[in-house]
């Protein structure tokens, strides 16, 4: 695919989703690479535009360099905004929120603490993310398992088994502990997302080391 029909196929992507503002996002293609520029109302569309671009066939890699302009209330400052993610971590059931700090610096918020499974972080993140007025997020939870897996290799090479959309035999797993390195190669960006989720699904894993490349 040339670099002209990708970036059409991109800007068609863009321009069909109701929830982002195509006409203030600028994209162009150097050495392969999708880079992103102009500005968004809010995070929560700076992320989604990222997953758009993403999503579409012959993206190989995305350099986001997307500004925020929040369209807030004047008087709309950090405090309140602090104040606000609070409440939307005490309202998630499924987060922690006990042992998670919130650090707010003009409009960009800053997750510390310690959460024992991966989804946990990703659903404070994403409460965080959809709230008006944040610009930035910097999510430094730390995954602290309360276990560790018997055989964490085995596991995660069993539950991308059960996945019919993938090819197992390009894809390597290697476990040092609760350490996993993904290594090899898939054809989507959702088939490198996949394969991450599925490792960070299993019990006693810490951290993970997606090196998945897209061909």
């Amino acid at each position: 695919m040339s670099d002209l029909t990708l970036r059409r196929s991109i800007l068609d992507e863009l321009e069909f989703l109701p929830h982002i503002d195509a006409a203030a996002i600028g994209v162009a293609i150097e050495n392969g690479v999708v880079i992103l520029t102009g500005h968004v109302g809010t995070y929560a569309e700076k992320i989604a535009t990222e997953r758009a671009v993403k999503r579409v066939k012959g993206v190989r890699a995305v350099a986001e360099e997307l500004k925020v302009r929040a369209t807030t209330a004047v008087g709309f400052g950090d405090e309140v905004t602090a104040s606000r993610c609070l409440d939307l971590l005490r309202w998630n059931t499924v987060v922690p929120d006990e042992q998670i700090q919130v650090k707010v610096q003009q409009g960009w918020v800053t997750l510390e603490g310690n959460v024992e499974w991966q989804y946990q972080k990703e659903a404070a993140q994403n409460a965080i993310q959809k709230l008006d007025g944040v610009v930035g997020l910097n999510n430094l939870l730390v995954i602290t398992p309360k276990a560790d897996a018997q055989d964490i290799k085995r596991l995660i090479e069993e539950a991308l088994g059960r996945s019919s959309d993938l090819d197992l035999t390009k894809i390597r797993v290697s476990a040092d502990g609760n350490q996993v390195k993904l290594e090899g190669t898939v054809h989507r960006w959702l088939e490198r997302k996949a394969v991450e989720h599925a490792a960070w699904a299993v019990p006693g894993v810490k951290n993970v080391e997606n090196h998945l490349l897209i061909t």
